[in-house]
């Protein structure tokens, strides 16, 4: 069974002269991708790659939206204005794997009419990657007058067709031999002590474990670390320190209907609200609690906006919007022990796309690199004097926020962080905390140095 996913984009750019003035120039640009499945025995449902999103940002200059960007499940459409040198706008598409089978994506055919006014991009996907059943990629693509030109070009036409080949995953995709590639750079497989390692709970994807593995990479001026390379080939990094100032994860009193109508006391421990997360459940589940959510949290509001908003333009452009998995884990019946292969089925229960969020508790569990003693909630509690000494993620004397909520029934304002002895604890929602904002990078990018914390990844 083989699924084929065609993406055709036409761009026409007007320019209008008034004596010397360059008055306007208005640009079409149509993204379409038709979805084609070939096999020789029955189609089912259980084969379901779609187009489920696609959303502007990035705006540069005065380039602007001709109408929102819409799409259907095989078409993504936007139509753009773009009015003097140097401007653009980027468009995040979001695919989905709504099937049972999981998907990768074996090559990737660009071609354009190579209209040097008209610049094309595209970002945030490469050939190998896995998109698994039940999980969402998002890739990007930027039209932008050329920067450079100076004059009316005489071809005002470009066209640009992107072919994306997907087949059903066998397994045996990805990095051959013992080796993977971190921003273009091959790295070693561990299999013990420090380390980038195959992370065994999800195929196709790698996570840095141990104490101190050459993960650090230079983000925003600072020094930020991988957390793993996602199977859609994006890189999730994680502050190295906390921020200065501590804050709430949801403050008393701040959401009180549905599902927080209870805990208007201790704060409310969804991430987000039910029409934010992806598919707009009518409601959410933790533990015995099930209701609405009414309104973002205040940790959410606060790094989409104030923080994202501080961040340099540079560091803002290399940030790709991504899904999150936001449900809570370490149900007292489902997860009683916080295992971590449990943990990440649980998360997967509710999903948010965006930006800026925290890591989750299993992001936690999966840098250690004493899996044996060390995979669980319960266990990582349990030998925590020999589990702190093998987690880079372990900042002593320190605790911070995770982005999972606690699920035992009899709370729905608990939300995981990892205390300052390094153990996964739960404090009410309301309480100050120290705030370690993560993000997704693009596939695309390629790094250079060594990702030691003196010679820490620098993206080219």
């Amino acid at each position: 069974m083989r699924q084929r996913f065609n993406t055709r984009q036409r761009n026409y750019i007007i320019l209008g002269l008034c004596s010397i003035l360059l008055v306007m120039a208005a640009g079409y640009a149509a993204f379409r991708s038709q979805l084609t499945i070939n096999g020789t025995s029955n189609i089912t449902s259980d084969w379901k790659v779609l187009i489920t999103d696609i959303q502007s940002r990035n705006v540069v200059g005065r380039a602007e939206n001709a109408e929102e960007p819409s799409h259907t499940e095989t078409t993504a459409t936007f139509k753009t204005n773009l009015y003097l040198p140097g401007d653009s706008i980027t468009y995040d598409v979001t695919v989905e794997n709504q099937g049972s089978i999981d998907a990768v994506l074996k090559t990737i055919q660009k071609s354009d009419s190579n209209n040097n006014a008209i610049i094309f991009e595209t970002s945030g996907i490469q050939e190998g990657e896995i998109l698994k059943a039940s999980e969402s990629t998002v890739f990007s693509v930027t039209v932008s007058y050329n920067a450079s030109t100076t004059s009316q070009p005489s071809n005002i036409t470009s066209d640009l067709e992107v072919t994306l080949d997907y087949e059903q995953a066998t397994g045996e995709e990805g990095p051959a031999g013992n080796t993977a590639l971190i921003g273009g750079n091959t790295v070693s497989v561990a299999d013990s002590g420090d380390g980038l390692y195959a992370d065994e709970y999800t195929s196709g994807r790698y996570v840095y474990r141990g104490s101190n593995p050459d993960n650090y990479i230079e983000f925003n001026g600072e020094l930020w670390r991988i957390i793993s390379k996602e199977t859609n080939g994006t890189y999730k990094i994680l502050r190295n320190e906390v921020l200065p100032d501590q804050m709430a994860f949801d403050s008393q009193g701040a959401r009180t209907t549905g599902y927080c109508s209870n805990m208007s006391s201790y704060g409310c421990n969804a991430w987000s609200s039910t029409a934010n997360m992806v598919g707009s459940p009518s409601e959410f589940t933790n533990g015995k609690y099930t209701g609405s959510v009414d309104a973002d949290s205040e940790m959410l509001t606060y790094l989409n906006g104030e923080y994202y908003n501080s961040l340099s333009s540079g560091a803002q452009g290399l940030i790709v919007n991504n899904t999150w998995n936001v449900g809570g884990i370490f149900g007292e019946e489902s997860n009683p022990n916080g295992e971590i292969e449990l943990a990440l089925e649980e998360e997967k229960s509710y999903k948010w796309n965006g930006k800026v969020a925290l890591a989750s508790a299993s992001d936690y569990l999966d840098a250690n690199s004493n899996q044996s003693l060390c995979n669980s909630v319960m266990l990582q509690s349990t030998n925590l004097e020999t589990c702190v000494t093998t987690n880079w993620m372990y900042i002593p004397g320190t605790w911070w926020w995770l982005v999972s909520p606690y699920a035992y029934s009899d709370y729905a304002s608990h939300e995981f962080n990892v205390n300052a002895d390094g153990i996964l604890g739960a404090f009410n929602a309301r309480l100050s905390g120290s705030v370690r904002p993560a993000i997704f990078l693009s596939s695309s990018l390629s790094f250079s140095g060594s990702g030691t914390q003196s010679d820490p990844y620098r993206i080219n």
